[in-house]
């Protein structure tokens, strides 16, 4: 009887892991860091909950952090097979590990520093760009719709999530003794509204389904009055000559960003005759997003080969849909737009305003009246973005502070997850026999909000605990 243990994302949101054992095999869904408050991180320095060693694969449901982040650590502690996901998933995997153990690299030897003046012990990043190499050694792409034999008795398909570039709802097909059962993760299914990437996939059987439940409690605001909100602050960004300045996550959020920038540069709308990109991390994410585009929904797709007549000897790309956007990619070309005091679009992370590029930009244009900063994604409590979106008048930079004279705007509508009337959709599409429904990777009220909706509809939901195991 196959066991299913569920390791994280269980008690919030992020952390994904969930272990399956069967009577050949032992595998792992996702490994990823836990993310958020200090307590909340702390745990990714505890042993893994299990024997690496016994773990004959990975399936990885797409490559945020918070589902694949923990990999090297797996890795060291003896997992040595292989790890499986969706070609856009492997490229996108060697930048986003590969940043992260620079951060940690870095950040640890700041720490190290202040520890040394204070007589304390040091301490060691959770691993380095080497650990990463050896994780991309054992990643293995895999087309979508394309069943594949992974480990004994368990086949996997992996099927468009429409959340970030290559995210994919996971079938696990297990056979024991003769006997097929199906286990579906959802993965993060993504937003019917944003852009460039198709709506989700449907599936409509399966035996065990793991249901992620981010936005379980709520939906998000519609596309056309967020797009109408964006446009309105640009355009008065443009009456006023000043900055726009827009924190932005480099997966995913940068690239709907430049897109819709594109949308109102192709109708004759955007003023603003520079654009920056200034973000290494995301420069090299929206190049793979361009040699991926076979996987963009049908009408965005169509809208960039419309420029084949402005540029028809140019790959049509975000680029050539947006041209006045440029990269900045050294420290000194980011450096050199603190001198712009006008007309230009920044678009640099981090996305909570807690690290990044971002932070020298709003160092130099927060105290400007006609500056204008727009948030694009969620802040958490506690992050500085946060501080700003929640009125904060000064703003603590490297121990100087700035008086905030920017106007601050949110824009609510564009997550890259499925809000709660997506989610009920899209469990609606399962046929006869309901499966057993696991709620996961959301907060306790997200879940509990969603548990009640969909009772309503003949569901019979659970909510693991951190540990609890199931069989099936």
């Amino acid at each position: 009887m196959a066991q299913l243990t569920f390791y994280g994302a269980v008690a919030g949101v992020t952390g994904s892991m969930y272990l399956l054992e069967i009577d050949d095999a032992c595998l792992l869904l996702d490994c990823g860091l836990f993310q958020g408050r200090r307590e909340e991180e702390d745990a990714n320095r505890k042993p893994l909950p299990f024997d690496a060693s016994r773990i004959d694969a990975v399936v990885l449901s797409h490559a945020h952090l918070d589902h694949s982040g923990r990999l090297p650590l797996l890795m060291a502690q003896g997992f040595e097979g292989p790890i499986y996901m969706t070609r856009p998933s492997c490229d996108l995997i060697d930048v986003l590990l590969k940043d992260a153990a620079s951060l940690q690299e870095r950040d640890v030897e700041w720490e190290n520093k202040r520890r040394r003046r204070a007589g304390k012990e040091t301490i060691e990043p959770l691993y380095r760009l080497d650990d990463v190499e050896e994780v991309l050694d054992h990643c293995q792409g895999i087309p979508y719709h394309h069943r594949t034999h992974i480990v004994d008795g368990v086949d996997v398909n992996f099927v468009d999530a429409g959340h970030i570039l290559g995210s994919a709802i996971v079938e696990l097909f297990i056979n024991e003794r003769g006997v097929e059962k199906k286990l579906v993760f959802s993965g993060d299914l993504g937003n019917s509204q944003a852009a460039l990437l198709r709506d989700p996939d449907t599936v409509d059987t399966a035996d065990v389904l793991l249901l992620e439940s981010t936005y379980g409690n709520r939906d998000h605001r519609s596309m056309e009055t967020t797009l109408q909100e964006f446009e309105d602050v640009i355009e008065t960004a443009s009456r006023n000559g000043g900055n726009i300045l827009i924190p932005s996550f480099a997966v995913g959020r940068t690239q709907e960003i430049i897109f819709r920038l594109g949308e109102l540069y192709q109708q004759g709308k955007l003023r603003h005759m520079a654009i920056y990109l200034d973000s290494p991390m995301a420069i090299a994410v929206t190049e793979i997003y361009h040699r991926y585009q076979d996987i963009y929904n049908t009408e965005d797709k169509a809208a960039i080969d419309s420029t084949a007549s402005t540029h028809p000897t140019k790959q049509k790309s975000l680029h050539t849909f947006l041209p006045v956007l440029r990269y900045s990619t050294s420290t000194e070309e980011s450096m050199a737009l603190n001198q712009v005091e006008r007309g230009a679009i920044i678009i640099a992370g981090s996305g909570m305003c807690n690290g990044g590029r971002i932070r020298h930009h709003l160092k130099h244009n927060l105290w400007r009246q006609q500056s204008h900063v727009i948030f694009v994604g969620f802040q958490a409590i506690g992050t500085p973005g946060r501080a700003l979106v929640d009125g904060a008048r000064h703003f603590k930079i490297a121990g100087e502070e700035v008086v905030v004279r920017a106007t601050i705007h949110t824009l609510g509508g564009f997550s890259a997850h499925a809000g709660q009337s997506q989610l009920v959709d899209w469990l609606r599409h399962f046929k006869g026999k309901k499966p057993r429904l696991f709620l996961v990777h959301g907060e306790d009220e997200a879940k509990n909000a969603l548990a009640a909706l969909v009772k309503r509809e003949g569901w019979q939901p659970q909510i693991p605990g951190p540990g609890e195991t199931v069989s099936f």
